[in-house]
Formats: structure tokens, sequence, C-alpha cells
């Protein structure tokens, strides 16, 4: 029995300092965490830093330059921590089944012994009466100990399922911080193909971005020139959209924009999911860093499918990534495309109106607007031609 006492100590001290900081060095970006945690601060103040200076090409890449050793590091500080994880799950699980052994173990020891110590024979065989307390006592010492021990079995199996989920949580930090890094790599190397590396050629990029957004706020507003045509019927042809180039916008597509009172809404609360798209929005058609398409409403939308989708509503990819990011921080609207015809439809029955902005650049950006009859709601068509 003293052997086992001696047993069960040693993997009570043990089990103590599981919980002890267990260090795994690797060849990384940076050695370990306080030198991760340290170039992140200094990465992110220069992100910052750069970020207030001046909309320049030079200064555009030093902040993707920055912003990438900035997710770079951050994947190292994750990948660490998951490693240190690792190292304390491996200790956590082999002392789980000592300690799960050695409790099963005294189990069984100490049931036999209450069983002899509460039998009666044995008790009046006792030398003394004295004798007898002794070994009662000597019995709830054991069965103490024995609580003790599943006391610390529990908590052992406690720590060891919240380290688990620890890691699992690193692991999906870890992943969306891969996809990060492979986003702003992306974002970069369409920076230096849009701007062909020409500083003049981004001023002219800002200077479109810039125009176009003050445009639509300005409609927005109702500020726009408009001309009331009359009423039309949900699913009639109502503009056309314009092919290639045109005010302030790179190429063909649609923005679609959902406004109540002068103030914009989601147009995915009211577009009708189950359509056929391909989503063009992040770094690539079809790459999984795209803006989220997820229509919920009830309208038919306002080009056939198969719908090319550009650009999404809220804080996109291309707001966060992209130098359209210095002009506004959230996008009105969603810009869209059809792979199969050029027809722009009312999505609901209303009044049409035809109108243009004449902004800042000279240009004149053409628009269709219907009042609908039903909830108030004002829907706007961009970068159109108007319909005979």
């Amino acid at each position: 029995m003293k052997y086992v006492f001696k047993k069960i100590f040693l993997l009570l001290v043990f089990s103590s300092i599981l919980f002890g900081f267990v260090k795994i060095s690797y060849a990384q970006t940076c050695g370990n965490l306080d030198e991760c945690n340290k170039l992140i601060q200094e990465y992110q103040e220069q992100v910052t830093k750069l970020q207030g200076q001046a909309s320049t090409l030079k200064n555009q890449i030093a902040q993707f330059d920055a912003q990438i050793k900035l997710t770079t590091l951050k994947i190292a500080q994750t990948q660490e921590k998951i490693n240190m994880l690792g190292g304390r799950i491996v200790q956590l699980g082999e002392s789980l089944d000592s300690l799960t052994l050695a409790f099963n173990s005294r189990a069984v020891e100490t049931y036999k012994l209450s069983k002899f110590e509460n039998n009666f024979y044995f008790v009046l065989s006792a030398s003394d009466l004295g004798s007898a307390v002794s070994r009662f006592h000597y019995l709830q010492k054991i069965q103490e100990e024995d609580r003790n021990l599943l006391q610390r079995l529990q908590e052992a199996q406690t720590t060891y399922q919240g380290e688990k989920a620890d890691q699992e949580e690193l692991q999906k930090q870890l992943k969306t911080q891969q996809a990060n890094l492979n986003a702003q790599k992306a974002a970069k190397a369409r920076l230096l193909k849009d701007t062909q590396n020409s500083e003049s050629r981004y001023q002219q990029l800002l200077a479109e971005a810039r125009a176009e957004f003050e445009a639509i706020q300005g409609i927005l507003a109702g500020r726009g020139k408009e001309t009331e045509v009359g009423h039309v019927d949900q699913g009639a042809k109502i503009a056309t959209m314009i092919q290639g180039s045109s005010c302030n916008s790179g190429g063909t597509h649609l923005h679609f924009t959902v406004s109540q009172n002068g103030v914009a809404q989601n147009p995915f609360n009211y577009l009708k999911g189950g359509i056929d798209y391909e989503n063009c929005s992040g770094s690539g058609c079809g790459s999984s860093d795209g803006d989220s398409f997820n229509p919920t409403g009830s309208w038919d939308w306002p080009i056939n499918p198969k719908i090319k989708f550009n650009q999404g509503y809220g804080s996109t990819w291309a707001v966060r990534n992209t130098y359209i990011g210095r002009i506004y921080s959230s996008h009105n609207g969603i810009d869209i495309n059809s792979g199969s015809s050029s027809d722009v439809k009312a999505v609901k029955a209303g009044v049409l109106f035809r109108g243009s902005y004449v902004g800042g650049s000279g240009c004149s950006l053409r628009y269709v607007r219907v009042h609908n009859d039903d909830g108030g709601l004002d829907v706007f068509y961009l970068h159109v031609n108007y319909s005979l």
C-alpha cells in the first residue's frame, strides 16, 4: 500500500506542473511570441502611419508591403501558439491516462479495504478498541485522498477539453490570416497591373473613383437632373447597360442601389436568392475572398443571369484591399453585369425617372430611378443608356 501511495504522490506532483509554460522553438519570421508581439506592434504602427500620408502609388505599395509583413508575422504568431498548445495537449493527454489508471487502481483497493474494515468480525478481532478506531481513521484518510485524486482528474479533463477548443479556434484564425495574406498579395499585384506602375495612372484612377463616389452621393441626395417618364410595370425594360467605359467607370456594369428617404439600403435584403452567378468581387473570379452574395428578398433581379458579381454592399474586398478605400469606406450598392443581355428591368412597379449628374469631372453620369408603388423605396440603376 505504501508503494501505491508513493506512486500516486508522484503522479499528483507531475500533474501539478502541467500548466507551466512549454516553449517550442522553430524557425519562423519571429523566433518566439515576445519577438512576434514586438514586431507586430512595430508594423501596425507603420501601416497606420502610411495610411495617414498622401495618396501616392509609392505610398500605396509601401502600405501593401507593410500589411503583408504584418499579416505574415500574425501567421507566425498564431502558428507558434498552436505548436505550444499542441505540446501542452500531449502532456495533458498523457497525464490524464496516468491519473485515470491510478484512480481506477486506488478505487479497487479502497473498495476492498472498506469492505474489510466494515466487516463486523474484523472489528471484533482487533486487539483493542483503539486499534479499531485507528484503522477506521486510516480508511477515512485513504478515502479523502481518493476524493482529491478524483477532483484533480476532473480538473485535468476540463483543462484538456478547453485546450483542445482553443487549438481548434487558433486553427480557424490561422486559416483566416492565410486567406488575408493571399488577398493582400493579390491586391498588390492588381494595383501594379491596373496602374502599370505609373504614378499618373494611379492618380487618374483615384480621381475617377472620387468623382463617381461624389456623383452617386449627389444622386441619392436628390441633386441629379431628372425627368419623369411615367408608370412602369414590374419586369419592364427601363434601360440598357452602357457597354465598355463610361463616366468615371472603367467597364460595363450596373450600379444597383436601393434607397429609403435618401439612405442606402442593402440590396440583398430585397433581391431573391437562387439566381445563377459568378463571384468576381474578390482578388479574382471564383476566389474565396470575395464579398458575400446572400440575397434573401423577393424581388426579381434587374438583369438576366448569369450574374457577374463585381462588388458587394458595405465593407467590400475592394474597399479593404484597393485604392478605393482611400475614397470611401462603404459601398452603397452592388455592381453587377449580365453574361446574356444588356437589358435593365424594373424590379418593382412604380414611377420611372431618367436622370443624369454632372460632377466636378465634367462628365454626365446617366441613371434611371423607379419610385416603387409600395414601400416608398427608390431604386437607382446607374451607368445606363435610356430605353426608347
